[in-house]
């Protein structure tokens, strides 16, 4: 077991969220090549370089800092106790102040939270994480991803069924239908497709979950390349400005499926900072 979990998680939500990947910072590069409108060029290439300042000063790449979403594998002779997730926690609690997180979390019981009447937590730390996730891995390792969510992917994020028809490409068009709805409604773009099918909804979030941590720009299926040059067809754009990169890829994951009429599937549209991803072993 590696010393200290408390420090790495935290040291690892600061990377998540103050941070792009290298294989994020080329597809962007790339997008800035290609884009013919000058407006949208300049929009592509004022975000990669706030989010080189922001790498190098360790700060936000937004000032939304987002929710804090875990993704932890687990190898075969990987043990997880109680005490591991007390300290993820509280390296969480203890990223989301080094970062530093927004203050977002609301106080109070049930109905307070809901309506918002129990006040804002002024302490960073006051968001909580979402429930962890768990998967198997096929190293022999304890593996933890740490994704940072924002709330405008959220508002225009969708779950829910289709009615396949016996073909694929049926879903294909819904989910092209709903992300070019989403993303022509988000504002913060070019976003990165984020897609999940599985066979309830909470089995669809996960695996949408799953296609940030697995994806990558520079490795596309043939559905994510079909899905992202769809819907950049519609010419939305960075910041709705118009242009050819509305979307720089498609995440897409497929679980288990079963004999049935629907599928249900989790589009989010990510912003133009999201996936915000960063990734450690802790074993």
């Amino acid at each position: 077991m590696k010393n200290d979990i408390v420090s790495l998680v935290r040291d690892t939500l600061v990377e998540a969220g103050s941070t792009f990947r290298a294989d994020k910072k080329e597809a962007y590069r790339q997008a800035i090549e290609r884009e013919q409108n000058e407006k949208a060029r300049w929009v592509l290439k004022t975000i990669l370089d706030n989010a080189e300042a922001a790498e190098a000063n360790r700060s936000p790449l937004c000032d939304d800092t987002g929710i804090p979403h875990l993704l932890l594998e687990v190898g075969a002779d990987c043990a997880v106790t109680g005490r591991m997730l007390d300290e993820i926690r509280e390296g969480v609690r203890q990223g989301l102040r080094s970062l530093p997180g927004r203050p977002m979390g609301i106080m109070g019981d049930d109905s307070s939270r809901i309506d918002q009447s129990g006040g804002l937590d002024p302490d960073s730390a006051g968001v909580e994480p979402a429930p962890i996730l768990l998967r198997r891995c096929e190293e022999n390792v304890l593996r933890l991803h740490i994704l940072m969510f924002g709330g405008g992917p959220a508002i225009r994020a969708k779950t829910y069924r289709v009615f396949h028809k016996h073909d694929t490409q049926v879903v294909l068009d819904e989910i092209v239908k709903w992300a070019t709805e989403g993303v022509a409604q988000l504002g913060c773009s070019p976003c990165t497709l984020a897609v999940g099918i599985g066979r309830s909804h909470f089995e669809a979030a996960s695996m949408m979950l799953q296609a940030q941590a697995d994806g990558r720009y520079d490795v596309q299926s043939e559905m994510e390349r079909e899905i992202t040059r769809r819907v950049n067809e519609a010419s939305i754009g960075p910041l709705g400005l118009g242009g050819n990169t509305s979307v720089l890829a498609s995440f897409l994951k497929v679980g288990p499926q079963r004999a049935s009429g629907v599928r249900i599937v989790c589009v989010r549209p990510t912003c133009c900072f999201e996936p915000r991803i960063a990734t450690v072993d802790l074993a």
